[in-house]
């Protein structure tokens, strides 16, 4: 693993908010990498690879995610 997580800050657009269709797809593309991949908000940090705790996130249009990738390919995962 690397000495310490990379990380980078969104904003969801979607007016729908990260809702099941696009927490699907960010499952499929977290979970094609080995490296641990966290998203949370407001100190709240999920597995990216579990559609239900993305969901649960709550994460609306306008929410700023904060995303962290630990693991030998976590530059290619951010």
């Amino acid at each position: 693993m690397s000495t310490s997580p990379l990380t980078r800050t969104v904003t969801v657009r979607n007016p729908q908010g990260l809702h099941a269709r696009p927490a699907d797809l960010l499952v499929r593309t977290a979970s094609k990498y080995q490296s641990t991949i966290l998203i949370g908000k407001d100190g709240e940090l999920v597995d990216c690879k579990s559609i239900l705790s993305l969901l649960t996130l709550g994460a609306g249009q306008g929410t700023v995610l904060s995303i962290s990738a630990d693991g030998q390919d976590a530059a290619d995962a951010i």
